[in-house]
């Protein structure tokens, strides 16, 4: 990848976004921990956002307690008095224990603080649902809007999809929503599609290693919306010149007199036009008058012409919900999210195709996924995605996360046997040992896939 050709701007607003919802997730999971153990009269003596090794970048003492800031961005922790953790503060293990201390308490109390972060990290997406549900509610083209059909790239091409054909059935489940085909075939695992082609059903068998191209192209290179380009808006100081001024609704029909159709026709023609400074088009209006116009592109290669999106020209269902409404929503659209989590996940293991070097990621696929722009429902959607997914993985039965600890306890309370000091050592030393080379390796796959773009 070019330095250059790298829009920081981007890149600051995706970081942002980023950090911003790493931090809540962090600061109220960590705040799941630190309030049961402070109920409970443990003494809590760190309280962390991102870990801090050698030095942080600000820390302040209130009570008995120091409040931090760390420069590693992976997560962030609370030292509990008496606790095998992060710290491995095996000196404070030697000596025997206080009353105050997380190893003194009865086995109830430390699975309650144990599981107070997860719990809190499922309430946090319930509740940033239902502020969804009840905000923006749901909007969505439906698939049956979908007139024009839509364009195939390089995959669709390859199980003998057209331009303008309609993907009505994934493996037999009928396609509701736009932009849901490529998930339901690697959810499904699906084996053929439905198209509708010239107003007739055809049946396209999907061949083995599509759904792993997919997986890896992160379910790009199949098929896109494919409209007519409808002017919306000229930007301000846009340099053009037209036989009269352009109007919203106005329709792009040819290119340097190369006639084009669809959004696709336009991208094909454009990309060999790339170092013209000028570029004549020609719109139709009110379906008889034609309207020429020459346009200077700017240094990106923009037109300043803003033409309608998918939403404005197919036209969306919009389901609105009052606060009451919101709530049972909510809950669902948490419940769906966490059982499509699982389904994925449970791929990894059970697919042929959905391969762990194309499905995982650091930091740096997590931070991508965020919106180039800053736009608040696709941030809380994404916070609210990314704390059940905190929530998950940090309840499974690993050593160092809390699911581990919570299985050690479970298993103290069921036999009446605590496990040893020493033994909870090892075990904290072999779950940090194994997190930290997956999140070695998921760092390595995320710098690899730059270098190779």
């Amino acid at each position: 990848m070019s330095v250059l050709a790298i829009d920081w701007g981007v890149v600051g607003i995706k970081a942002g976004q980023f950090i911003l919802s790493f931090s809540i997730l962090v600061i109220l999971h960590e705040l799941g921990h630190f309030l049961p153990a402070r109920w409970f009269k443990c003494r809590v003596e760190k309280f962390y956002l991102f870990f801090n090794p050698w030095f942080s970048l600000w820390k302040k003492k209130i009570g008995e307690t120091e409040y931090g800031v760390g420069w590693i961005p992976f997560g962030g922790y609370v030292k509990i008095a008496g606790m095998i953790d992060e710290s491995m503060d095996k000196e404070q293990m030697k000596k025997p224990p206080e009353p105050y201390e997380f190893r003194a308490k009865p086995a109830w109390q430390r699975l309650i603080i144990m599981l107070g972060g997860v719990t809190v990290n499922i309430l946090l997406a319930i509740v940033i649902f239902i502020g969804i549900m009840y905000t923006w509610g749901e909007k969505y083209i439906p698939a049956q809007n979908l007139k024009y059909g839509v364009y195939v790239d390089s995959l669709g091409k390859r199980i003998g999809m057209e331009d303008g054909d309609k993907i009505v059935a994934v493996a037999g489940i009928p396609v509701e929503k736009v932009g849901t085909v490529g998930s339901m075939i690697i959810l499904n695992q699906a084996k053929n599609i439905t198209i509708e082609r010239n107003g007739k059903d055809t049946l396209l068998s999907i061949p083995p290693g599509f759904i792993e191209q997919l997986n890896k192209n992160k379910l790009g290179g199949f098929t896109y919306v494919r409209t007519p380009l409808l002017v919306d808006t000229v930007l301000p100081g846009t340099q053009i010149t037209s036989t009269v001024p352009l109007k919203k609704g106005d329709q792009l029909i040819a290119i340097q007199h190369i006639p084009v159709a669809y959004n696709n026709d336009a991208y094909q023609v454009l990309k060999n036009l790339k170092d013209k400074d000028s570029v004549q088009y020609t719109f139709l209006r009110n379906k008889h008058d034609t309207i020429t116009a020459s346009v200077i592109n700017n240094a990106k290669m923009k037109s300043g012409i803003g033409f309608q999106s998918p939403d404005q020209v197919l036209g969306t269902v919009q389901i609105h919900y009052s606060f009451l409404q919101a709530i049972p929503e909510g809950v669902k659209k948490c419940y769906s999210t966490l059982v499509n989590y699982i389904s994925n996940l449970k791929l990894l293991f059970t697919s042929k195709e959905v391969k762990v070097n194309d499905s995982l990621g650091s930091v740096i696929s997590i931070g991508g996924i965020f919106p180039g722009v800053w736009d608040w429902q696709s941030f809380w959607t994404l916070t609210a995605i990314f704390s059940i997914i905190l929530a998950f993985m940090n309840v499974l039965p690993i050593p160092a996360l809390d699911g581990g600890h919570a299985l050690f306890t479970l298993v103290e309370m069921v036999t009446g046997r605590k496990p040893s000091d020493k033994f909870m050592e090892y075990a904290q030393m072999v779950g940090m040992v194994l997190l930290l080379s997956l999140m070695a390796y998921a760092l390595g796959l995320d710098f690899l896939r730059i270098f190779r773009h």
